[in-house]
C-alpha cells in the first residue's frame, strides 16, 4: 500500500476503515456519512446530528468530522476516534439520547453502546462518559485489517494530550508525527508479515527465520 502521505488519499482511507467498522460492529447498517477533516479545536472529531449538512443529487447525509490536526496519531487511536463517532451515529439512527448538557455529557447509553462496540469507556468530570480508547477487540481489528498509520497532520498543535473529553491541547508549533502502537514483522525469504501490539520474537516457520520489524 502507498504511503498515506496526501489529503485525498487519506480521505479515501477514513472511507475504507468507515466501512470496516460498519461491517465488523454494526452489521453494516449505518449509512456512509460524509467525512471530513478540518480543524477541531479540543477535540478529535465530531458527529452532526443533522442529517442535511451535505446536499447532492444523491440525497443528504450526516458528517463525522476527524481532527485534522490529530490525523498523525497512530492508527488504533485515530480508529478509536472514528468507532466513537460513528457509535453517536448508531445511537442518533436509533433514537438514544446519548448525550445531554448541550451535546457535550456522554451519558451511560452512550457508554453501553460504545462498549458493545469495540471501546473502553472511562469517565471524565463534566464530560460524562467521553473517554474512549480502543479495546482489545479493536486492536485486534486493526491488526487484521492491516490499518497503517496516517503519514500527514494539520501543523496546529505541538503535541497531543488525552484528556477525558476526546480533547487535544498543545502549545502552537510543528506538529508531531507519532508512531504506532502496532508493530509489523516480515519474513526476509518469503515476504509473510504478521502484526503485533507489542515487541516479540517470531519465526516463520514454514523459512524456519526469524521474522523482522520493519
Amino acid at each position: 500500500m502507498k504511503e498515506l502521505t496526501s489529503y485525498n488519499r487519506v480521505a479515501g482511507y477514513l472511507n475504507k476503515i468507515f466501512d470496516l467498522l460498519n461491517d465488523a460492529y454494526f452489521e453494516s447498517a449505518l449509512s456512509r456519512p460524509t467525512i471530513t477533516i478540518q480543524s477541531t479545536p479540543k477535540a478529535y472529531g465530531h458527529f452532526s446530528l443533522r442529517k442535511d449538512p451535505w446536499l447532492s443529487k444523491n440525497g443528504a447525509t450526516h458528517e463525522i468530522n476527524i481532527g485534522a490536526g490529530t490525523l498523525s496519531r497512530p492508527i488504533e487511536e485515530v480508529t478509536a476516534t472514528l468507532l466513537h463517532e460513528m457509535v453517536h451515529y448508531y445511537n442518533c439512527e436509533n433514537g438514544v439520547q446519548d448525550c445531554s448538557r448541550g451535546n457535550t455529557y456522554h451519558n451511560r447509553r452512550f457508554k453501553e453502546c460504545a462498549e458493545i462496540h469495540g471501546l473502553c469507556v472511562e469517565h471524565s468530570g463534566k464530560y460524562g462518559w467521553s473517554h474512549t480508547t480502543p479495546s482489545d477487540g479493536l486492536l485486534e481489528f486493526v491488526l487484521n485489517n492491516d490499518l497503517t498509520d496516517i503519514l500527514l497532520n494539520r501543523n496546529e498543535y505541538g503535541g497531543f494530550h488525552m484528556t477525558g473529553t476526546g480533547a487535544h491541547s498543545g502549545a502552537a508549533g510543528a506538529a508531531t508525527l507519532r508512531t504506532s502502537s502496532t508493530r509489523k514483522y516480515v519474513c526476509p525469504c518469503c515476504g509473510n508479515s504478521v502484526r503485533a501490539t507489542k515487541a516479540i520474537n517470531i519465526a516463520c516457520l514454514d523459512c524456519n527465520r526469524q521474522m523482522l520489524e520493519v
